[in-house]
């Protein structure tokens, strides 16, 4: 039996936002170990906590209650400059991509590179052979080193969603979170951007978390589904295992049509 390492322990996770309205609790009592290189997708309606689920493993969100522990190391307890030092080993992937249209392909990704080198060098735009090499070494993986001078606002949706794949890989992280990669992309360009992510968690071992509101490409794609409803994990288990009666409750779907 072979056991994997758990990278990810989220323990009694809750989150709670004040609105005008009052307390607001999106996510609640959450529990999961997720094992390196492992590849879990992030199902629900909208609104049940998915983007704040990920925006907390990231660390861009302090949980109200509860912990978040990588590698063994609480992150929601790092000062500002640790919780720096964790985002450096995490890419983001945007649904509305985050580039700077003005710049080219290859200056984008170069930002993934960021996070090693000096503030003063990084202000100025200076960097080192090594992130070139780097940054064209994941455009190339993207199929997109012929377009490393193009400006990314003349590129189509795919080609920049890959190139904010290629920044988040220059990062040389060990956690990718994606949050609606393909959100904003028609069918088959939604399915390059996964086929992409899945080779990256393939070939190097990097562990993949998404959010993403297409079931058919969560089922396709992820070794693992874990299912928010309402702020609870409601599923959690192989993409085979996701019955259409557990598909038709998380959905609401007998509630929409009633």
């Amino acid at each position: 039996m072979i056991c994997l390492q758990t990278m990810i322990e989220v323990r009694n996770l809750s989150q709670t936002f004040q609105t005008p309205k009052g307390p607001l609790q999106v996510l609640v009592d959450v529990n999961l170990d997720i094992p390196k290189g492992d590849f879990l997708a992030v199902i629900g309606r909208s609104g049940a906590g998915k983007s704040t689920f990920l925006r907390t493993l990231n660390g861009l969100l302090i949980p109200t209650v509860g912990s978040v522990r990588v590698n063994g190391t609480d992150i929601t307890k790092l000062p500002k400059r640790e919780l720096q030092k964790y985002r450096r080993t995490v890419g983001f992937i945007f649904q509305q991509f985050n580039l700077v249209g003005r710049l080219s392909a290859l200056e984008n990704v170069l930002h993934g590179r960021l996070g090693y080198l000096p503030t003063w060098r990084g202000l100025l735009g200076l960097y080192r052979e090594q992130d070139y090499r780097i940054a064209r070494e994941q455009l190339a993986r993207v199929d997109l080193l012929a377009k490393e001078n193009a400006r990314v606002d003349s590129l189509s949706g795919g080609q920049q969603q890959r190139v904010a794949i290629a920044r988040a890989m220059a990062q040389e992280p060990s956690l990718i979170l994606a949050d609606e990669p393909a959100a904003n992309l028609d069918p088959v360009l939604s399915e390059e951007v996964m086929r992409t992510l899945k080779r990256f968690n393939e070939e190097e071992g990097v562990t993949v978390v998404i959010n993403i509101h297409a079931l058919e490409l969560a089922l396709k794609y992820a070794k693992r589904i874990v299912a928010f409803k309402r702020g609870r994990v409601v599923f959690d288990g192989r993409p085979e295992a996701l019955s259409e009666a557990a598909v038709d409750d998380l959905y609401e779907r007998k509630e929409m049509l009633a």
